[in-house]
């Protein structure tokens, strides 16, 4: 029985990549130890954090006038990071809130300079008439991995836009010159938790408020190639492998339109029945994660549990907004996807 894991993070990897991790575990680069137990000075491990930085470069067309690092701490580290690198305190950033994330980044900015938090949630039509912001930057999250809320065009304004890419970055193309940053926590699309990627452009970094700490100060971080300290090595190692898989897949323009078919499979089910609902409204519907619920909410353990049985692993909505959630990342492959919409059929008949 094949095994899909639709867990929203940490996420499924892909397949490749574990099997090439297992084969190499002991014996990296036939050095007879594993990469965890490597210098993160040494010649070899060095090698393999400049081929993932070239590799994401590539893939994402990153130039030079941008940094890029790997960074201890997830997501919710740079929610203190970006205000305290980019702001003094006296000043005020704009934040965009569509979801639990982009609060939540809102409110931990909040310690650290003046937030003026627009708020949409429930109203995401108020983004067509989103005007300039007086804040020093705009910041958004694409992708809300709570309530399967994406914002596929970047707001409309001069601002620097800062940007939660965690659960989206590599799944379609964006232009990074048109962010002055984007972060990521890396246990959805990049590799297992505990790393984060930041790609911000330099002329940016002028210097972070006094109280930040040097291992989230983003000019020491750029001095030091992410090695201000001992980085979390394993993570970087896997995340650079992903990259070499992806490339392999033809590059994010390939993931996304694999993810395009992944989503629009599920969604045209999900609207063709009356057992489950999506009540997000369609041009903002994530392509990452896809909430739906069921008609009868008492079957929702049943529904659970049978999908385990059956190999469709980690479905249980998020606790905040309940019933079921499928997280298909680029790594989770179309026969993924295609074996939960014949368990839903399934599922539909017996209990209708």
């Amino acid at each position: 029985m094949s095994v899909y894991n639709f867990c929203a993070g940490p996420a499924m990897l892909p397949a490749p990549v574990m099997a090439k991790a297992q084969s190499e575990l002991i014996n990296f680069d036939g050095l007879g130890v594993s990469v965890m137990e490597l210098s993160h000075r040494s010649k070899s491990f060095l090698a393999v954090a400049e081929t993932a930085e070239s590799n994401l470069r590539d893939l994402m067309s990153i130039g030079d006038d941008y940094a890029v690092l790997f960074t201890h701490g997830g997501a919710r580290a740079h929610f203190s990071a970006i205000p305290q690198n980019l702001l003094a305190a006296a000043d005020c950033a704009d934040y965009l809130v569509s979801g639990q994330w982009s609060e939540g980044a809102a409110k931990e900015a909040k310690k650290y300079c003046q937030v003026n938090a627009i708020d949409v949630q429930g109203n995401l039509e108020k983004l067509k008439a989103l005007s300039q912001g007086q804040g020093r930057y705009l910041h958004y999250c694409p992708n809300e991995t709570i309530d399967g809320i994406a914002i596929f065009d970047e707001p409309n304004t001069t601002q620097p836009l800062v940007a939660d890419y965690s659960s989206c970055i590599l799944g379609r193309n964006i232009d990074i010159n048109r962010y002055g940053l984007i972060y990521a926590g890396a246990q959805k699309n990049i590799g297992p938790s505990g790393l984060a990627v930041v790609i911000v452009r330099r002329d940016l970094l002028c210097g972070a408020q006094p109280q930040t700490p040097s291992i989230l100060d983003y000019q020491v971080l750029d001095a030091k190639e992410s090695m201000y300290n001992t980085p979390p090595t394993f993570a970087w190692y896997l995340a650079g492998e992903v990259f070499k898989w992806l490339k392999a897949q033809g590059g994010v323009a390939a993931m996304e339109a694999m993810n395009r078919e992944k989503a629009a499979l599920l969604y045209d089910f999900i609207d063709s029945s009356d057992f489950y609902r999506n009540g997000v409204d369609p041009s903002h519907r994530s392509e990452m994660n896809v909430p739906f619920q069921l008609a009868n909410a008492e079957l929702d353990a049943q529904f659970l549990l049978e999908a385990e049985q059956g190999g469709l692993m980690a479905l249980k909505g998020h606790r905040s907004v309940g019933g079921m959630r499928a997280s298909i990342y680029n790594a989770m492959p179309i026969e993924g996807v295609k074996a939960l919409v014949e368990f839903m059929k399934r599922f539909e008949n017996r209990n209708t």
